[in-house]
């Protein structure tokens, strides 16, 4: 495997929020970051559909569709986003604007990924639009529920949440933080439209890195077990933050700093975890 591990970019070092503690494995973790958190290893990964929008407006549907989709193949999944965005148009956002219930239901007729079909992409596009509508943008129904004097960004998940839901039913395409749930793909949102490196585009001021959840799915968990970050045996919301705490003793202002890079280990085949030594 060839890797580029020569010197961080200038706005690298300007955005790093390393823990100086002095650690073999913030040292390595550090290492993989520098090598692997780079676009060209984005693909395969849903990810990838948001680097073709420059407005925000459309980005963050983007992103929320995208991300409620991101579970099972990855090729299946790049095939759902696709053919969702290939009927939202160049600009999803206006598409949304003009679309109503009868609309959604007639274009997404027929949809298939997994468990979730055409009405459940229905509701969460309507639901999406309700929250646009009402607030202005995602951006700002989230702000609603977010308080910066809380540790993470999991108290404002429930109501965000909940009004994603409020005009019909996605089904498991959002989930139900009340009950446990990791919320793995609503933190994976998170994560793109929050953070900003040669990775995860953001946009999303006001909320800062920090706060962030780390995306906890089973191959993260392993990885978190592996490098002893957790010993519990659930996908939880318990154990994600659990593990983000965990990262935090590494990178303390931006814990999900090593998610890309740790799950790319699990993703691409030219990839190995024994490469970096962890």
């Amino acid at each position: 495997m060839s890797v580029n591990t020569g010197a961080e970019d200038a706005d690298d070092i300007q955005n790093m929020s390393v823990n100086p503690e002095n650690s073999e494995l913030s040292t390595k973790l550090e290492a993989l970051y520098r090598s692997i958190n780079r676009r060209n290893f984005v693909h395969p990964d849903p990810l990838e559909f948001l680097y073709r929008y420059e407005s925000l407006r459309d980005r963050e549907i983007v992103g929320i569709v995208a991300a409620s989709l991101a579970y099972g193949r990855v090729t299946q999944i790049l095939n759902s986003v696709g053919k969702i965005l290939s009927v939202m148009g160049p600009s999803p956002a206006t598409f949304l604007e003009k679309a109503d219930t009868g609309t959604l239901d007639h274009r997404f007729r027929g949809f298939k990924h997994r468990f979730a079909g055409g009405a459940h992409i229905r509701d969460l596009l309507m639901g999406v639009k309700a929250m646009i509508r009402h607030d202005g943008s995602l951006r700002q129904s989230f702000m609603k529920h977010f308080n910066a004097s809380d540790p993470s960004v999991a108290p404002a998940l429930d109501g965000f949440c909940r009004e994603l839901c409020a005009m019909g039913d996605p089904g498991h395409l959002v989930p139900l933080p009340g009950r446990g749930s990791a919320c793995k793909r609503i933190n994976l949102f998170l994560r793109w439209m929050v953070r900003t490196d040669d990775v995860d585009p953001g946009g999303w001021a006001g909320i800062p890195p920090s706060s962030l959840i780390v995306p906890l799915d089973v191959h993260m968990h392993r990885i978190a077990l592996h490098l002893g970050l957790t010993q519990r045996k659930s996908c939880s919301m318990a154990t994600a933050l659990e593990v983000t705490a965990g990262f935090a003793r590494y990178a303390p202002a931006d814990p999900v700093r090593y998610d890309f890079a740790l799950t790319r280990l699990g993703i691409r085949d030219d990839l190995s975890i024994t490469d970096f030594g962890l």
